[in-house]
């Protein structure tokens, strides 16, 4: 737990002016601090995704197999009447 979580956690009960003074931080740092919380999450989130190697939030490109069954199921009902959804295969190629 780093100080300025310490602050947050605590000013209810002692204040911020109080926390900050003990632990040696200024209360603007653990204002502003405070108020790029949202950034930081997405900072981190975004990182996250490019260790764990995906981009973003979108969905996977479908796989050959699974556009080869959408235009099959589209020469069998011409009217168009069809739609679909790409989902990844469960449990792998069979």
């Amino acid at each position: 737990m780093n100080r300025f979580q310490c602050v947050a956690d605590l000013q209810r009960r002692y204040g911020v002016k109080r926390l900050c003074s003990i632990l040696g931080v200024s209360r603007s740092s653990f204002y502003y601090w405070r108020r790029t919380a949202a950034d930081r999450a997405a900072r981190q989130a975004a990182d996250q995704c490019e260790k764990d190697g995906t981009v973003g939030l979108r969905e996977p490109e479908p796989s050959r197999e699974q556009r080869d069954v959408v235009a099959e199921a589209v020469d069998l009902c011409p009217s168009g009447a069809i739609s679909f959804q790409f989902r990844p295969l469960s449990g792998g190629a069979s």
